[in-house]
């Protein structure tokens, strides 16, 4: 008897003990996308409560991240910070773009769509804590998601990136944290002020945190400060 609890809890911790997983998306769904890899990592954090529901981070790689190799996407973020912390208390939702015939590859929110709304039906997410971010190409799409879909997040912190001045009215009712170096020569430093200047002149609550002397990566920065999640978890949907 003794011999099969201990089974039982091994059994359960099983479920736990690979916290960032590679999962794969059903064909169904897959075969609707254009440019997302069938193959997506989600990190589950350690709980106790078999009703617990976790607020989830949703992270867009970068250009340099895109292809068919799952573990690229480790490479920054997120998803890299909790492969060196396993009790991170989000769980993080971590897509990734293929390359087409052509070599090239974007983000397309009708392919994230269909993603989160399956990671919502399939696992417990706290849906009233739902954030988005992303660096560099994962910034524009954070940008470009959140104008689509602008009641969907919770909050969302687009890094190096840059979006559409006209989507400010949009996205004026989200709590918005940019990031960017000042001496960013890849995406232009401007592109996130063009930004930032939109979104106050329609009265929204955006923070700008601009790095200086810091090119391109200003991601580094931001995935290591404990305080952007504080700050994600602040915020909650009405």
């Amino acid at each position: 008897m003794r011999k099969c609890i201990i089974l039982i809890m091994f059994i359960n911790l099983g479920l736990f003990a690979e916290l960032q997983r590679v999962v794969e998306f059903p064909e169904s769904l897959s075969s609707q996308t254009t440019y997302l890899n069938s193959k997506f990592l989600l990190h589950l954090p350690v709980t106790k409560k078999s009703n617990q529901k976790w607020p989830l981070i949703v992270f867009l790689h970068g250009r340099g991240e895109r292809g068919d190799n799952i573990e690229k996407v480790k490479s920054h973020g997120p998803p890299k910070v909790v492969e060196k912390d396993k009790n991170f208390p989000f769980m993080v939702l971590s897509p990734q773009c293929l390359k087409g015939k052509d070599g090239k590859g974007w983000w397309k929110t009708k392919d994230l769509d269909l993603l989160l709304d399956y990671v919502k039906k399939t696992y417990p997410v706290d849906e009233q804590r739902i954030y988005l971010t992303g660096l560099s190409m994962g910034g524009f799409g954070t940008w470009a998601w959140a104008a689509e879909r602008p009641t969907e997040f919770a909050a969302i912190a687009p890094i190096c990136g840059g979006g559409n001045p006209l989507n400010a009215k949009r996205l004026s009712k989200l709590p918005i944290w940019v990031f960017h170096g000042d001496k960013d020569k890849v995406v232009p430093i401007t592109l996130s002020q063009l930004m930032v200047t939109a979104l106050k002149a329609e009265g929204a609550k955006v923070d700008f945190t601009i790095y200086p002397n810091v090119g391109h990566n200003s991601w580094s920065k931001t995935y290591a400060n404990p305080k952007l999640y504080e700050w994600f978890m602040e915020h909650k949907k009405e």
